[in-house]
């Protein structure tokens, strides 16, 4: 259990040195971690982290800063810098904390982890592999458990502590096969629970069944405005993309949204509804508490495509004169479709199945580039060849109006849970 102690001396230094508004938040985890490099057990540790930070609001100026040593002397040095930090800020208005809500503890997943069943958990893993794919390299895999403790406290009475625990597993991949190999390609997922083999979680299998198969790649030779089909790894992605760009902090103050004005209005096609859902059971990652302080609530984004909250902190809500969210995003649940992920790719004439992404933030307008890896070409209906890296281009906003199916199956990583998503309007481009 956190320290609470320390959290409420860090507050009581601020408050000293004259803060007209702050908060403290301790944050101590344990991790207990196993690794294989190269297909042979590499490390076993555990290590702990803590870690105390503090937000000052003096005459409408703010300082931040954090610290890692809990000793008394260094809690007040990083309440005099934090000051200090303050002083040398601009003022501003918007600036403000949390009010007053009455106190709560906050629980999920375990306590400890089962070590044991980690090992035996990861040594099938690595068994089956060697088994069922003999051409596949497992780079590097971990499984590790942990637990997190946080404190939050203001000066306002706010008084939220918070306890979670959970498994989470990645692996990174390829296949091999003469001097060919496939490109790389991982997967992972987080859950309360090993009650299941490794393979069995996310869509583990199902990427390790694609890599022996993507050690012959063709090119496309040509350009073409067609489909791509969104596969749940990479949903996730295009998702954090138009949130960004539209929805955030950043984008609503600074006015560049093209939904700066579009609240319960249309933005994305019917088929769309998406939820952040800290509180959900279905999601491993919960967080019950915002960044600024306040509890946590499960929200609708998008309803049936029409926009529904904007996701703005205290400060970005104080700034525009819009509702602050309820939550802080992610933990992002879609909505099943009415099709079957087989009907879909039936559907698709010319376009990509579109496995993984790589890429930058799209610009102000939405515009976007990335590079499809791991994916496939469909023709007809039919899924062709693997594809080397192919450049899809379009905009982020004419995607999400563009979506055309969405899928019955979904995909839960224990950080969301996602469909497959076919959408139009993008040009593809081979080398």
């Amino acid at each position: 259990m956190v320290d609470k102690d320390k959290a409420r001396y860090g507050l009581n230094s601020l408050k000293k040195r004259g803060a007209d508004k702050a908060h403290v938040i301790l944050s101590e985890s344990a991790r207990h971690e196993l690794n294989v490099e190269s297909g042979d057990f590499s490390l076993l540790r555990t290590t702990y982290n803590n870690n105390i930070s503090f937000r000052v609001i003096k005459e409408n100026k703010q300082g931040t800063f954090s610290a890692n040593k809990l000793d008394n002397d260094s809690i007040d040095r990083a309440a005099e810098t934090v000051f200090t930090m303050a002083q040398a800020s601009e003022e501003d208005p918007a600036y403000a904390i949390a009010e007053k809500q009455p106190p709560d503890v906050f629980t999920r997943g375990r306590e400890k982890p089962d070590l044991d069943l980690m090992y035996k958990r990861l040594k099938i893993f690595l068994d089956t592999i060697h088994q069922q794919y003999p051409k596949t390299i497992i780079r590097q895999a971990s499984i590790d458990f942990t637990a997190y403790n946080y404190s939050f406290l203001n000066t306002n009475g706010v008084d939220f502590t918070t306890t979670i625990g959970y498994y989470t597993f990645g692996t990174i991949f390829t296949s091999r096969e003469g001097k060919k190999a496939s490109s790389f390609n991982y997967s992972h997922f987080c859950s309360t629970e090993l009650d299941h083999e490794l393979i069995e979680y996310g869509s583990i299998r199902t990427l390790l069944d694609q890599s022996s198969g993507q050690i012959e790649l063709k090119n496309l030779d040509r350009k073409f405005d067609g489909e791509i089909i969104i596969t749940p790894d990479c949903l996730n992605s295009f998702i954090d993309s138009f949130t960004y760009s539209f929805l955030s902090d950043y984008s609503i103050i600074s006015g560049t949204s093209i939904f700066k004005d579009s609240l319960n209005m249309q933005v994305a096609d019917s088929r769309l509804t998406l939820h952040a859902a800290p509180l959900s059971k279905e999601i491993t990652t919960n967080y019950f508490v915002t960044r600024d302080g306040y509890r946590a609530e499960n929200c609708t984004i998008i309803d049936k495509g029409v926009l529904r909250t904007f996701l703005l902190s205290l400060y970005g809500a104080n700034k525009t004169g819009k509702k602050r969210a309820l939550n802080n995003g992610n933990c992002y649940i879609i909505e099943p479709g009415d099709m079957a992920q087989e009907d879909i790719i039936r559907s698709v004439k010319q376009g990509l199945l579109v496995c993984r992404v790589s890429g930058g933030r799209p610009n102000d307008k939405g515009d976007f580039s990335v590079v499809a890896k791991n994916s496939y070409y469909i023709e007809n209906g039919k899924v062709m060849f693997p594809v080397h890296e192919t450049m899809i281009t379009g905009n982020i906003a004419d995607l999400f109006m563009n979506f055309k199916a969405i899928s019955k199956e979904r995909i839960n990583f224990g950080t969301g849970i996602y469909p497959w998503v076919l959408a139009g309007g993008v040009t593809i481009s081979g080398k």
